[in-house]
């Protein structure tokens, strides 16, 4: 007997893969839940994050300074007013200037690092590295307070993320794989979204369920222990992996239903044509990122409470300002339209849309060789965008200095904004956390710690 189940969990596990092995442990995470932690009745239900991953230029998008000259600003020399009177954002972002009622920005981030990986943990955390302890990120605390702990019964994982997790540091720290992200992998801009674990590439839905019934034929422990919690704990996961393979879940992630229209609104890929082609220029590609940010909306639509978006390509030392020409307006036309379809499907008020990286750029231009027009790391002050779930729109927190060098109000630290997002999900900053150790370990960070706070963004709360 014991060999045969041996053998049944190997088939199952092997067949199952990301998603099998997410529904399968969920089960027992679901007997053994930890106790209900206390909240603080927020106004928000879910968290969209858009992490755009290597640090994008403050300067250049969200606290443009034209007056600066070409040392500072290079060719992106004007700021575009929005439709919130008093407020100017970069060119580049013609579509968002038509949405500035529906975020706020904070101009006077700062943490004072240009490391990466220490940058990301203390965004991610709110705190400092160092220590005996690795701290979960947002996201982790996200997906046990509002997911396992806080009652959430969906199918899908309570926290995503399209398509590759951050990768700086182990975004689950001391709280355990359990509160891993579910990565996707794949790309949603294809015309079949390949989800890891749960769209296989090649196998259609009916081959799916033959699958299924050739496992149940092959099952020889399939009814014969009626009764029997354990194996009836397992057959439920079985079919709750099966629902999201073949179920509600995967319809998650196929966009093919989508209205065309929407679909191209949320961006399609700018194409540079070289010169001289005689041949017919195709019509551009949807972008992996506008898709992603539809994969999001349709996510927290089904009630997951913890959607990130990675968002790569902003590291640039190096030719900064053709990136920006290419990846701006990509940008600008996801979130534009991510916000304006989640308002108008009555879900921005219950979606907090935080947008930014781990710091910003040196807003002074390196045009000097090697990196002919780049810009570097620059952790003293960077902008954030914070949108819905109860946040206000069309309001700036926090200034820059004159060439956004240097913080010059209102200084905001990376624990400021995660406790006001924990404070709009109903999250309560002093909810303890679980960890090997045994220690007392808060939610956010007690004065104790020692973290730098400039106090929540109740300008905007």
């Amino acid at each position: 007997m014991k060999k045969l189940i041996t053998r049944r969990e190997m088939l199952k596990h092997s067949f199952w893969g990301a998603a099998g092995l997410y529904l399968a442990g969920n089960a027992t995470i679901r007997a053994l839940a930890e106790p209900q932690l206390p909240g603080a009745g927020g106004k928000a239900k879910a968290m969209i994050q858009i992490w755009m991953d290597g640090g994008p230029s403050h300067i250049d998008t969200f606290d443009p300074k034209p007056e600066c000259g070409a040392d500072f600003c290079g060719p992106l020399r004007k700021a575009i007013e929005t439709n919130v009177s008093g407020i100017r954002i970069g060119e580049m972002l013609p579509l968002l200037a038509k949405q500035a009622d529906k975020y706020s920005i904070i101009r006077s981030m700062t943490h004072g690092s240009d490391a990466h990986e220490t940058a990301t943990y203390m965004t991610q955390t709110g705190r400092t590295p160092g220590g005996q302890l690795v701290y979960p990120c947002a996201g982790a605390v996200v997906s046990l307070l509002k997911g396992y702990a806080g009652g959430y019964q969906g199918q899908l994982p309570p926290y995503i993320t399209l398509t590759e997790p951050l990768g700086r540091f182990d975004e689950a720290g001391f709280l355990g794989t359990r509160h891993r992200p579910f990565a996707t992998g794949g790309d949603p801009a294809q015309e079949r979204f390949i989800v890891e674990g749960i769209v296989a590439e090649g196998l259609t839905d009916e081959q799916q369920r033959k699958r299924r019934e050739l496992l149940h034929k092959l099952d020889a422990l399939n009814g014969a222990h009626p009764g029997n919690p354990g194996l009836e704990a397992f057959a439920r996961s079985q079919d709750q992996a099966y629902d999201m393979i073949i179920g509600d879940g995967a319809k998650a992630f196929d966009l093919s239903g989508e209205n065309d229209a929407l679909r191209d609104r949320y961006g399609r890929a700018t194409v540079v044509q070289s010169s001289g082609s005689a041949a017919p220029a195709s019509a551009p590609r949807r972008t992996t990122f506008g898709q992603s940010c539809l994969v999001a909306r349709r996510l927290v639509e089904r009630g997951v409470p913890c959607v990130i978006i990675k968002y790569p390509g902003w590291d640039t030392h190096k030719d900064h300002f053709p990136e920006m020409k290419r990846m701006l307006p990509e940008f600008d036309q996801g979130v534009a339209t991510l916000l304006q379809d989640l308002s108008e499907r009555g879900l921005l008020e219950s979606t907090i849309v935080w947008i930014g990286g781990e710091f910003g750029r040196t807003p002074r231009v390196m045009w000097e060789a090697p990196w002919n027009g780049g810009r570097g790391h620059w952790g003293r002050v960077f902008s954030t965008v914070i949108a819905g779930g109860g946040f206000k729109g069309g309001q700036i927190v926090g200034a820059s200095d004159a060439k956004a060098e240097d913080v010059k109000e209102r200084p905001v630290y990376p624990c400021d904004v995660i406790g006001s997002v924990y404070h709009q999900l109903g999250i309560d900053p002093a909810a303890r956390l679980p960890n090997p150790q045994g220690l007392d370990v808060r939610a956010m960070p007690t004065p104790a710690e020692g973290v730098p706070t400039g106090g929540l963004l109740k300008e905007i709360m």
